[in-house]
């Protein structure tokens, strides 16, 4: 339950920097700011204007840094409250020790996601830009930040408004006539109404049919690179990071740990796993190593399946390829600047292939391309106009949705009671609205919120 006090927290990363801010939300954050922070002259704080002064411990009155402070009058700040931010120097235990002054002047350490979630209950943002601020501060690529920042400013709710708006509107025609029993519903009320509910149905399937793209954005795939010894897995590796960060050696199964990295394709982010080459072996560690790469497969999203394409498929490839069964699959020829001597077998011949050399760094750009376009599906993600559903609790709320809408159509057809359809209205209405907050229970505002780091 949000009660109006005053909270604190250190807004920014604990360790060293070059600046480190106190932040304070709530009605006390004026009084604070002048028993804690001392300036040339007395009076009050100008709103939204920075004052040069020092951070002073009231208790002894020693000078404990020198600092800029700005007090944000309510309504015109992050939670619209008051809010004080002081910033001092980003040494660890300076800016602890401004806290626990401020601690002492009459506010309380806040929650995890607090600010945040005064933000939302005051009204400045819905639930789904509450959860976009998170997304911007975690965002690994350049699209990943911009698809959160179009959440945080709004474009997605706007979307969501739009459905909750037509929903609105059905469900305002189907009360009328329920308060209006010896009526029937005639024909044109019933297109009317007909037109409002698919119009929602058809915006809520659009955005769901975009989760798995938004979904690969914000959180990343997995890519797998698999393949037996000495085929040039490690060798890809470092051609797709452009370092070396890979041993690269003539000598078959010289890869015998999970190797993991990061490559940025496009605004997709890619976590890239080299594995050990899998094959037969007696060695004990590299069977290790094959084992931690059989282990790996399942949690891979895609598996780029490197071959030889200087030699003929053997034994080993098809143990490989046993061990892949069911998966997503680029087919990787590496060595094409060597004569070409393998034969690709009927059962990978629809499978997405690249001939590449790592050696050279030909067809790079082109698995890059096929790597992109395997999650990507020609959306303009760099586009300002670009809006998706990334998260699952998004995605499973508007599926919901649609399930309600389906069955108002079909009870609409059947010729339902209006005191049924109804219910499925009002139930595809509380599923939209649980996504921008509406309707959201606060056990999930508190899963929710407790995700965000202490000072936002």
């Amino acid at each position: 339950m949000y009660v109006e006090d005053t909270i604190a927290a250190i807004s920014t990363a604990a360790g060293e920097g070059g600046v480190g801010i106190v932040r304070v939300s709530g009605p006390d954050a004026p009084s604070i700011a002048h028993r804690v922070f001392r300036r040339g002259f007395n009076g009050d704080f100008e709103s939204h204007r920075f004052y040069y002064g020092s951070v002073i411990d009231t208790v002894t009155g020693e000078v404990v840094d020198e600092a800029m402070a700005v007090l944000m009058v309510r309504p015109r700040s992050y939670t619209r409250e008051d809010v004080l931010e002081i910033q001092c120097h980003g040494g660890y235990l300076v800016t602890r020790r401004v806290l626990e002054l401020v601690l002492a002047a009459g506010a309380r350490l806040a929650e995890p996601g607090e600010f945040t979630r005064r933000a939302f209950l005051n009204g400045r943002i819905d639930l789904v830009q509450a959860e976009a601020v998170i997304d911007v501060i975690r965002a690994k690529t350049g699209a990943a930040l911009a698809l959160a920042q179009h959440q945080r400013q709004g474009r997605l709710s706007q979307r969501l408004d739009t459905v909750m708006a037509e929903l609105r509107q059905a469900l305002a025609l189907v009360e009328a006539f329920i308060d209006f029993p010896e009526d029937d519903i005639d024909p044109a009320a019933q297109d009317a109404l007909t037109v409002h509910v698919r119009k929602a149905a058809e915006m809520v399937e659009e955005l769901i049919a975009g989760f798995d793209e938004g979904r690969v954005l914000r959180e990343g795939v997995a890519v797998l690179i698999a393949g037996k010894p000495n085929v040039g897995k490690s060798s890809l590796l470092n051609t797709l990071l452009q370092e070396k960060r890979a041993i690269v050696t003539s000598v078959p199964g010289t890869t015998r740990d999970i190797i993991e990295e990061v490559v940025n394709i496009r605004g997709l982010p890619l976590r890239m796993i080299d594995t050990a080459g899998i094959r037969e072996t007696e060695d004990i560690v590299e069977k290790e190593g094959v084992r931690l790469t059989l282990e790996k497969i399942p949690e891979a999203d895609l598996v780029l399946l490197v071959v030889d394409g200087s030699r003929p498929l053997d034994e080993d490839d098809r143990m490989i390829l046993a061990a892949l069964a069911g998966k997503r699959l680029i087919l990787v020829e590496n060595k094409c600047d060597l004569p070409r001597a393998v034969q690709i077998p009927d059962e990978l011949a629809l499978m997405p292939r690249v001939m590449v050399s790592t050696s050279r760094g030909d067809g790079i750009d082109e698995l890059k391309e096929a790597i992109f376009q395997t999650f990507i599906h020609g959306a303009a993600i760099d586009s300002r106009e670009y809006v998706a559903v990334s998260r699952v609790r998004h995605r499973d709320l508007l599926s919901r949705s649609t399930m309600h809408l389906a069955a108002f159509e079909q009870g609409l057809a059947s010729g339902f009671t209006l005191e049924l359809l109804a219910v499925e209205l009002r139930d595809a209405l509380a599923a939209v609205g649980e996504v921008t907050g509406e309707t959201t229970p606060d056990d999930i505002l508190d899963v929710i919120f407790d995700r965000f780091c202490i000072g936002k």
